[in-house]
């Protein structure tokens, strides 16, 4: 009997304690409707679809800048997930906005990467005809390929979040591909790149691409020299910035979340330097060939073998009426990095009879 009324609490909470600009989860629509859940308002119900899934789990075994790194320290697209998804929480509770729905948005955001990081997305684009993006990846997963071509059926504004948190490489406020109507979506879109812009620095310090006195004196100056301190100044400028977020004050129009103009050129140029110093470093990029060839060999393989491809896989190019090569780009875009070379070496490489 109490069950049947916490939804009913929690979503009146929202209604009472949140920004009249929040999300709010007794309004969520999802594309096939269903009976609510008698505890969970739809946003949390969400976050645990995808946390409880398959991809989300395959996360901790994909790489997010450095392949195969021997540390145990080096970030996963995994704890990426986990670093954008608490700092965006940290930004929506402080303009009481909806926390459940930024969750949700943050724990989905990056489920379409391809193995090997960029490197995997790359070879990806460059031969699948239609064109591979991991943002347009994560929502076909959620929509289309998790419980056996069902989908998740999430609500839409987890939905577009997911979809929308890409961004053009320039500009943290720029996208080829538009900007969440929700101040949710918007937050996660800016953190993603708050949190792989300093985690991204940390990493390569301690792979030894980057040394201290590489990185930008007057940036550090303005953001701060440290991990702790560049995250503090980023996160509370974007609180103390879109303060009108919480009902107090004028909101822009469009209301759109931003950082002030000094935090976000500075910022912006943090990123470039990232960009040039670190991202397309050779030292960095060592193995991007051959993460090419391993995937391009895979992709030529399944291609002329689809047979080899997992059954349901199948099943659902044959419902859905897709060339083959769709099927193979979602089966080596699932794959961790550990197993796309695991697959590999099962095909083509001799095994060693008599050891």
């Amino acid at each position: 009997m109490v069950s049947a009324h916490v939804r009913e609490y929690q979503e009146e909470l929202e209604r009472r304690t949140l920004s009249p600009l929040a999300a709010f989860s007794a309004d969520a629509v999802r594309e096939h409707p269903e009976p609510p859940c008698p505890i969970r308002p739809a946003f949390q119900r969400d976050r645990d679809r995808i946390l409880h899934s398959k991809p989300f789990r395959r996360l901790k075994h994909k790489t997010q800048v450095f392949i195969a790194p021997l540390g145990d320290h080096y970030r996963t697209r995994l704890t990426h997930t986990l670093e954008v998804t608490q700092v965006s929480r940290t930004v929506a509770r402080a303009l009481h906005l909806n926390e459940d729905l930024t969750e949700a948005i943050g724990l989905g955001h990056d489920l379409g990467h391809a193995p090997f990081g960029h490197a995997g997305e790359t070879a990806l684009t460059r031969i699948f005809p239609d064109h591979f993006r991991h943002n347009e990846q994560s929502r076909r997963i959620i929509e289309v390929l998790e419980r056996d071509g069902r989908g998740l059926n999430l609500t839409y504004d987890v939905r577009e979040g997911i979809y929308l948190h890409s961004k053009a490489r320039r500009d943290i406020m720029m996208t080829a591909w538009g900007t969440a109507h929700t101040l949710e979506g918007q937050i996660i879109k800016i953190c993603d790149s708050v949190a792989y812009i300093n985690h991204d620095i940390d990493d390569a310090l301690r792979a030894g691409v980057l040394h201290k006195e590489d990185l930008p004196a007057d940036l550090l100056d303005r953001l701060g020299h440290t991990h702790g301190e560049r995250l503090n100044t980023m996160v509370g400028d974007l609180i103390t910035h879109n303060w009108w977020a919480t009902g107090e004050g004028t909101p822009p129009d469009p209301p759109l979340i931003a950082m002030s103009a000094p935090i976000l050129e500075a910022t912006n140029r943090l990123r470039e330097f990232m960009y040039r110093e670190v991202y397309l470093n050779r030292k960095a990029k060592a193995d991007d060939e051959k993460v090419r060839f391993v995937i391009e060999t895979l992709y030529a393989y399944f291609v002329k073998y689809p047979e080899q491809l997992p059954p349901d896989l199948l099943r659902i190019n044959r419902e859905r009426d897709e060339p083959i090569e769709r099927a193979v780009v979602d089966y080596i875009a699932g794959m961790t990095d550990r197993y796309a070379l695991e697959i590999f070496k099962r095909i083509f490489v001799p095994r060693t009879w008599g050891a």
